[in-house]
């Protein structure tokens, strides 16, 4: 991988991060078929960010988190939508969602090796928010066939994540494997934060 690659990308990263960066749940949001479930994901940079971490992050902790951590994530966020439908309150939804993506790129960032059973309980832990988020914005009838549809676009965030992070892992050098992800889980991190305070 060159310089001048690794400069591409890392520009790429910031013009990403700092796009518009509205929540993924806004006031009145029209959450009704599993076409709004799937497209939930992705109209706010937390939870693309938080998702595309994990894949990023599971890369780095080896096979087993590959496959551990993109399916106790989404898992984890039907528990979270589960007690969001059934009135179960969770304090602080927000900012833990906000708190995910700083800590998932501060993980990412720092190249940080866990085993993977602790991984897999602090992705699960953020997951249950995330859900929780997505679920109580559904109506009650239809939130099974919405919870399908924000299910399928995290497993696809999290696969673009697992798939960006191992193109990175053939195809850099480790010098710039490191480089790469400091600057990705930086501008991830510095993302939550601002999320955090705004």
């Amino acid at each position: 991988m060159t310089a001048s690659f690794v400069r591409r990308l890392s520009a790429a990263l910031v013009a990403f991060a700092f796009a518009p960066l509205a929540l993924a749940h806004p006031e009145g949001h029209g959450a009704h078929d599993f076409v709004a479930g799937f497209a939930h994901p992705f109209t706010g940079i937390d939870h693309l960010l938080a998702m595309i971490a994990v894949g990023l992050w599971a890369v780095r902790l080896g096979r087993r988190a590959v496959w551990t951590l993109p399916i106790v994530f989404p898992l984890a966020m039907l528990i979270g939508a589960a007690a969001g439908a059934n009135g179960i309150g969770l304090p602080a939804i927000e900012p833990m969602i906000a708190i995910s993506v700083i800590v998932l790129g501060a993980l990412v960032a720092a190249g940080m090796r866990m085993p993977v059973v602790a991984s897999a309980v602090l992705v699960g832990v953020f997951a249950i928010f995330h859900g929780y988020a997505h679920a109580v914005e559904a109506p009650a009838s239809t939130l099974g066939v919405y919870a399908a549809g924000f299910v399928s676009a995290t497993v696809t965030l999290h696969v673009l994540g697992v798939a960006a992070g191992a193109l990175l892992a053939r195809q850099a050098t480790p010098g710039a494997q490191v480089q790469v992800g400091r600057v990705a889980g930086s501008l991830i991190a510095v993302t939550g934060a601002v999320l955090l305070l705004f």
